[in-house]
């Protein structure tokens, strides 16, 4: 009887999902020549090409896409049943997907505490917009992800944030200008439309004068004096200063939600996301 090897279909789908050997071999720590001969050895064994590989990376093929279904599904199974017949805890691998600001504001007591129940998992981390991670929930290569939502009534909303303008005082110069310069991150994200939305509606004017998708450029731009930022209350580090009420249009309340790659998430993700729900409902 023929039998898969599990250490090469593990591999197999971090290189699906990262659709980049090099990626994965960073993620797995093996060589890019030893994933390469690996996956030689599984599509020879199955007698299938599984990857279109191309000069930026590879890509499935319909076999890939078959497998990958079917190998999540085994690998699952395989991590479920070594933690209730072991007794020793959850095993397995998960990639978490988390914009940068709740990653800085949340993930440290997060994961801190949920490692110490659960020390044999393997994360992974993708820090990225909403708007980024919704992609790759959709391809799979991440397996949960935080994201902010406009709908507060949302079913997976764990809490709620406040957006806040954020400038180097509470009152600072630049406020008296004609058109306010901000610092915003882009434009499809919310704090981009919530900020935009505000202004608008007292006709305000402004000027988008930085863009940035990283949290690190955005709040350096605030510290720089130079622009007014958007960020949520739990982001505003403690060197800059939130907006004195009235001096600007009142922001939006948003709501962080948990959203999946599969309908049924394997026993380390959904262990995870409950851990995340937990920790952070209660703070």
């Amino acid at each position: 009887m023929r039998n898969l090897d599990l250490a090469l279909l593990r591999n197999f789908t971090v290189i699906a999902r990262t659709g980049s050997i090099s990626l994965a071999s960073l993620q797995v720590g093996r060589t890019q020549s030893t994933l390469s001969m690996q996956m030689q050895r599984l599509e020879e064994f199955l007698e299938q090409a599984l990857f279109h590989r191309t000069g930026s990376g590879v890509r499935l093929t319909a076999a890939g896409e078959k497998l990958l279904a079917h190998a999540e599904r085994l690998l699952a199974g395989h991590d479920e049943i070594l933690a209730e017949m072991g007794g020793t805890g959850l095993n397995g691998s998960v990639t978490l997907g988390c914009p940068e600001d709740y990653s800085i504001a949340f993930l440290p007591g997060v994961l801190e505490s949920f490692f110490e129940r659960h020390p044999d998992v393997e994360l992974r981390m993708v820090c990225a917009p909403t708007t980024d991670l919704r992609p790759l929930l959709l391809r799979r290569q991440v397996d949960v992800a935080l994201v902010s939502v406009a709908d507060l009534a949302n079913s997976e909303v764990i809490r709620s944030e406040d957006f806040v303008w954020v400038g180097r005082t509470t009152e600072p110069a630049i406020l008296s200008r004609t058109a306010l310069p901000l610092a915003l991150s882009a434009p499809t994200t919310l704090d981009y439309r919530a900020a935009c939305d505000a202004m608008e509606m007292i006709n305000r004017r402004y000027r988008v004068a930085f863009a940035s998708n990283s949290l690190a450029g955005l709040i350096a731009i605030a510290r720089s004096g130079h622009a007014i930022s958007v960020l949520t209350r739990t982001a505003v580090p403690p060197d800059l200063c939130i907006i004195a009420p009235g001096l600007l249009p009142t922001l939006p309340t948003i709501g962080i939600a948990l959203e999946f790659s599969e309908p049924r998430p394997s026993s380390v993700v959904k262990a995870l996301a409950d851990h995340i729900r937990e920790v952070l409902a209660a703070s």
